[in-house]
C-alpha cells in the first residue's frame, strides 16, 4: 500500500492537465471567489453554493436575454470533471463534480429542443472553470482515495497563484444537427486554456443537449499531454516507475439560461 502511495503521490504533477477538460464545454463569466482550502475534506462542498450563485447571478440580465439578442447561461449543479491517466504501475483518476463559469450565444444557438439550424459559425463569448481544490482523487470505483495526495496535487499546479483552470471560449461552429429530439448538437469549439499559468489554444468537439426549460448538457472528451502545459511526468523509483504523458479529460457541464434578476426594493 505504500507503494502504491507514493506513486499516486508521484501522479500529482500529472493531474495538472485536469484544467483542460474542464474546461473542455463551453464556457461562461469567471469569478475570482470560491477557492477552498487545500487541508479541508470539506472543501468541494463548501465552495458549491458560492459557484453555483456566482454562476445564476452574474451580471444577468433581467430577462435572461443580453442586448442585441444575445442569451446567458449559467452553471447549474449535476456536472463533473474527470481526468483518466496511467502509469506503468496503474491507472489513476481524479473528479471534480464544480464546473463554473457562464456562456452568452446569439440567436442561431439551439434554445429549444428540435429547434431547427444549419451547420455555421454560433456567435459565443464566456468562460468555464474547475477550482484546483475541487478535485479529488479517486479509485476506480469511485471511492476517495488520499487526502495528502490531493493536498501534493494542489501544490504542484501552484494553487495559491492560479486558484482556477480556467477555458475561454473564442469561437463554436455547429457541425450536425440532432437526428431527433434526443440527440444532442455536435458543435466544435476553439478556445484558450490557462492552467498553472500556463495558456495555450485548444480545440475539441463537444455535444449539447437541450434538456427542456432553458436547461442544457454539454458533454466531451479531450485527449492531450502534461508535457503541452509544462507538466513533466513524474518518475519514481530511478525511472523504474513512471507516469504516462497522455491523460483525458471527459465531463459534463448543466448550464441554464439565467433567471431573471429580482426587481430593487421600493
Amino acid at each position: 500500500m505504500k507503494t502504491r502511495k507514493s506513486i499516486m503521490v508521484g501522479l500529482g504533477l500529472s493531474f495538472a492537465v485536469l484544467g483542460i477538460g474542464l474546461l473542455l464545454p463551453l464556457r461562461g463569466g469567471c469569478s475570482q471567489g470560491g477557492r477552498a482550502g487545500p487541508d479541508s475534506g470539506k472543501a468541494a462542498t463548501a465552495v458549491a453554493p458560492q459557484l453555483l450563485a456566482q454562476n445564476t447571478q452574474a451580471a444577468a440580465p433581467a430577462t435572461g436575454v443580453a442586448s442585441g439578442q444575445k442569451t446567458q447561461l449559467g452553471a447549474r449543479s449535476g456536472s463533473t470533471m474527470r481526468i483518466e491517466g496511467t502509469s506503468s504501475l496503474h491507472d489513476w483518476q481524479m473528479e471534480s463534480h464544480l464546473i463554473g463559469g457562464m456562456l452568452e450565444v446569439g440567436p442561431n444557438f439551439p434554445l429549444e429542443p428540435g429547434k431547427t439550424v444549419e451547420p455555421a459559425n454560433v456567435e459565443v463569448s464566456g468562460q468555464a472553470y474547475v477550482t484546483v481544490t475541487s478535485f479529488k482523487s479517486i479509485e476506480k470505483d469511485g471511492t476517495k482515495y488520499s487526502d495528502k495526495m490531493d493536498e501534493i496535487m494542489y501544490e504542484h499546479l501552484d494553487y495559491t497563484n492560479h486558484p482556477k483552470i480556467i477555458f475561454k471560449i473564442t469561437d463554436l461552429v455547429l457541425k450536425e444537427a440532432p437526428k431527433d429530439n434526443a440527440s444532442p448538437y455536435v458543435f466544435d469549439s476553439k478556445g484558450e486554456l490557462a492552467l498553472a499559468g500556463v495558456t495555450n489554444k485548444v480545440s475539441f468537439p463537444v455535444n449539447i443537449t437541450p434538456l427542456g426549460d432553458k436547461k442544457f448538457k454539454i458533454t466531451g472528451s479531450f485527449p492531450t499531454k502534461m508535457s503541452d502545459f509544462k507538466v513533466k511526468p513524474e518518475s519514481i523509483g530511478l525511472g523504474i516507475v513512471k507516469t504516462g504523458d497522455d491523460v483525458k479529460l471527459i465531463w459534463t457541464w448543466i448550464i441554464a439560461v439565467n433567471p431573471p434578476k429580482p426587481a430593487p426594493p421600493k
